[in-house]
């Protein structure tokens, strides 16, 4: 089903854009639909998804060809985070890692305490001091999460593909028994 989606072999052999690669890229692992490699690539993608907020499908894409998973996958797994999931992906985040470092939630964020980190970037002192503060236990929380994710991306995705796969074959049994058996007719002499 997905493979009339994906660019063909000879495609991906002729772009100009991934040759810096080299014979890497033609491993027929990172672009086989099978249970490992696709398990692979929602682990991956999931993970940076979860993880990192900015250059999540190159990183994914890296993490693709050094691990051997499905590339096409891994990187459309990473869109798990996107501009509607932000938000809630990000204060389930800080949430979760302010329970487990400890951290006591801020008692009001006003508007200009949430503009606060786009101008702390100015100096490294500012900066480390808002990893401290509400950083530390947002990158605590997305790293959690991103582990949590992969792993159950991972193992789902196997579960999935060995529930597809048992559920095809009992259902060829199935018409296998169903038909009417035919027998055949003796040898040419006999009546």
């Amino acid at each position: 089903m997905l493979e009339r989606f994906l660019p063909s072999h000879d495609a991906i052999k002729r772009s100009r854009l991934l040759r810096w690669l080299g014979p890497r890229i033609h491993d027929p692992l990172l672009w086989h639909i099978n249970r490992r490699t696709v398990a692979r690539g929602v682990a991956m993608g999931v993970f940076f998804g979860l993880m990192i907020p900015i250059a999540q499908i190159p990183a994914a894409a890296m993490a693709s060809l050094l691990l051997r998973g499905n590339l096409w996958i891994a990187a459309v797994s990473t869109l798990i985070s996107n501009p509607l999931t932000y938000g809630p992906l990000y204060y389930l985040a800080y949430r979760l890692g302010a329970g487990v470092i400890g951290t006591r939630t801020p008692p009001d964020l006003t508007p200009s305490d949430i503009e606060a980190p786009v101008r702390m970037i100015d100096s490294l002192a500012q900066a480390w001091v808002w990893v401290t503060g509400i950083g530390q236990p947002l990158l605590v929380g997305m790293l959690i999460m991103a582990v949590t994710g992969a792993t159950l991306g991972y193992w789902g995705t196997q579960l999935f593909w060995r529930i597809k796969v048992a559920n095809k074959r009992r259902h060829a049994r199935r018409n296998r028994q169903s038909r009417p058996k035919v027998i055949p007719p003796g040898p040419l002499g006999s009546r």
